[in-house]
């Protein structure tokens, strides 16, 4: 993909790798709208990235999705680069009392959000590059967020097939690879011993640079390219820490 001159919509572009997503793409010459759930989150950004568009709306709601794309349409129809970024992850244990209804937002936001949105933006006549989230966790479970933890499996298997379905369409998919960062994610404080977001996104462009079209930073790295009997032992190291 160019790294400029592209319109780009980023889901959950308010904080986290979205809203370092947005900054690095504006720096490179791009124009970027970012959606979310709060309005006055979106406007900080705003404020803080001159030229930056923002659109509130829940994508946890099927409508609210179609409304985002037939705005796109309307109003930004030279959109080329759609980036399934917005995720919820949920520390919860199966029998806790409000399990299931904790994760039903989980499945929402992490499954059916992305692929929906994936199934509207490809009419777009002008999208030419989609960018999926997914996880290290995609390779290996941790059992604190277990539902997290599959919802990014089943989005890593859905990548892999957009990769080989949409060539037909000519229509490049690129599969971004986080580990843990210093994010909310999950709730405050609980990632603050990972690397920060700033690292991570520098590494991404070098790798968008050299065309890569699967982004790994660190532990994701070597979660990807693990073998059975690594991702063994590395599962009992991580679930039993």
């Amino acid at each position: 993909m160019n790294l400029s001159n592209n319109k780009i919509l980023i889901t959950g572009g308010g904080s986290g790798i979205g809203l370092g997503l947005a900054e690095r793409f504006v720096q490179e010459g791009n124009t970027v709208i970012i959606c979310g759930r709060r309005q006055d989150v979106l406007e900080n950004v705003a404020q803080n990235i001159p030229g930056i568009i923002i659109y509130t709306c829940d994508l946890s709601v099927e409508q609210q999705r179609v409304d985002l794309f037939e705005w796109i349409k309307a109003e930004h129809s030279d959109l080329n680069m759609l980036i399934n970024n917005a995720g919820i992850q949920q520390w919860t244990n199966i029998d806790d009392e409000d399990f299931y209804s904790r994760i039903k937002q989980e499945i929402m936001i992490n499954v059916e959000t992305p692929v929906h949105l994936t199934s509207l933006f490809i009419k777009l006549n002008n999208l030419k590059t989609i960018m999926n989230v997914t996880s290290g966790l995609s390779f290996c479970p941790l059992t604190k967020v277990a539902v997290y933890s599959a919802t990014k499996a089943f989005f890593h298997s859905f990548t892999l097939s957009m990769q080989h379905e949409l060539l037909k369409k000519n229509i490049e998919v690129i599969e971004l690879i986080p580990p843990a960062l210093n994010t909310d994610l999950g709730g405050k404080g609980l990632h603050d011993y990972a690397p920060p977001v700033h690292e991570f996104i520098e590494s991404i462009f070098n790798q968008l640079k050299a065309g890569n079209t699967t982004l790994t930073f660190g532990m994701s790295e070597g979660l990807s390219k693990a073998g059975p009997e690594q991702l063994k032992m590395i599962f009992e190291r991580m679930n039993t820490a």
